[in-house]
């Protein structure tokens, strides 16, 4: 579920942020749909998905989209706004066209702040499994939540140990993807 939700959420949310970063009206309209997808708790997001798509693992999937699509939206268009001036002056003296700019100079350039922006899709896609298991989407989420359930403090542990290792291994694999997609936009812009 945590997989295919940030998938999903990186699917929506780069290009959305993309989007928002090249287009002043659009981010100023889906900035406070962020902040509202960001502030609502967890917990409100099951209700809706729960009545439309009944308990189980849809509905924590859209739980999950819902909460972890803000971050990628976010950082995309923060790393895209973030690129120097000088850059697309660059590519635009050469005659880039402004597509060229976007996938030659400033998605390379941003590289590091989307990276960033994925792991936090995966890791509050992550946090959601948890919360997920309350309406029976299985997986490490319903394992806390029975251990919790029966007091079992033995499988509470071993549980909630699974997920901080399983967080600690997305984190590292995305960082490492995040060092060689930087390594290789340095190397191209020199």
């Amino acid at each position: 579920m945590t997989v295919a939700a940030s998938f999903v959420a990186v699917l929506i949310g780069v290009p959305t942020g993309i989007i928002a970063s090249r287009r002043n009206a659009f981010s100023a309209f889906i900035r406070p749909l962020l902040d509202f997808m960001q502030t609502l708790p967890p917990f409100v997001y099951l209700v809706p998905a729960i009545f439309f798509l009944d308990i189980g693992t849809p509905a924590a999937v859209f739980a999950t989209l819902v909460f972890a699509i803000p971050p990628a939206v976010r950082l995309t268009e923060l790393g895209i706004r973030q690129v120097a001036d000088e850059l697309i002056e660059a590519g635009l003296a050469f005659g880039a066209t402004p597509n060229q700019i976007l996938f030659k100079v400033q998605l390379p350039v941003a590289i590091p702040t989307i990276m960033a922006g994925i792991n936090q899709v995966i890791m509050l896609a992550l946090s959601m499994a948890v919360i997920a298991g309350l309406v029976g989407a299985g997986g490490l989420g319903s394992e806390v939540n029975r251990s919790l359930s029966t007091l079992n403090i033995g499988l509470g542990f071993e549980a909630g140990l699974s997920v901080v290792i399983l967080a600690i291994f997305l984190d590292r694999l995305t960082e490492g993807i995040s060092w060689r997609l930087g390594r290789g936009a340095k190397t191209a812009q020199a």
